[in-house]
């Protein structure tokens, strides 16, 4: 008895590159593209309907990002495997997505047989990064002996960097403006800065910000 393929979720807010990626995947004979969305918020929407085993999702998508998504929609679908596949190499971002719930993390510059093995390999219930990814990782201690950010500090740190308001922040995650602003405090005493453009020039200096083109 021939096994079902594998039913495969896209999400990127560029439909070019979805497409593109679907295009990919569909050389694949074990392979079943279920859909292409363009946010976070779609995915959580359909994902009962759709049944996808593998989600393939970008991390900054209009209405929700990725790593909110993922959170959101394992919580519907926990059986889901979440691959975060994004142009962002940083040690944070990639730190963020797996714990936010992703078994995996793949650039998007990675050789269409790289996309196809993180698939394989979360299909078996292993964790799965790309060789640039496993590159970017950095510990992730603080050893001036400052106290360590969590990874939902990291998580806003990373969102405040990029000029967005407590009141965006605590839409993208789904939490309330006093816990962005609780989180903001919390952050601005770990890391000993007082100031908005402090916090954006520590993101810059380490990394928090690489890739993103803002900057």
């Amino acid at each position: 008895m021939t096994e079902k393929p594998t039913r495969v979720l896209i999400v990127d807010d560029h439909p070019m590159v979805a497409e593109g990626i679907r295009a990919l995947l569909e050389t694949f004979e074990d392979l079943e593209v279920v859909g292409t969305l363009c946010n976070g918020r779609e995915a959580v929407d359909r994902v009962e309907a759709l049944a996808p085993d593998v989600v393939l999702m970008d991390l900054n998508m209009p209405q929700m990002g990725g790593l909110t998504a993922t959170e959101l929609l394992l919580e519907r679908r926990p059986e889901t495997r979440i691959l975060i596949l994004s142009m962002h190499d940083g040690p944070e971002y990639i730190g963020a997505a797996l714990s936010h719930g992703a078994m995996g993390y793949v650039l998007k510059d990675v050789p269409t047989e790289a996309v196809k093995d993180a698939i394989d390999a979360v299909m078996r219930g292993e964790k799965y990064l790309c060789d640039g990814a496993q590159a970017a990782i950095k510990p992730t201690k603080i050893r001036d002996g400052r106290e360590p950010l969590t990874d939902r500090e990291t998580t806003i740190l990373l969102e405040l960097a990029q000029g967005k308001s407590n009141k965006d922040v605590a839409a993208a995650l789904d939490i309330s403006v006093r816990t962005v602003e609780t989180h903001r405090k919390n952050i601005k005493r770990k890391l000993g800065i007082s100031s908005t453009a402090g916090l954006t020039r520590y993101a810059m200096e380490h990394g928090v910000l690489q890739g993103t083109g803002r900057f």
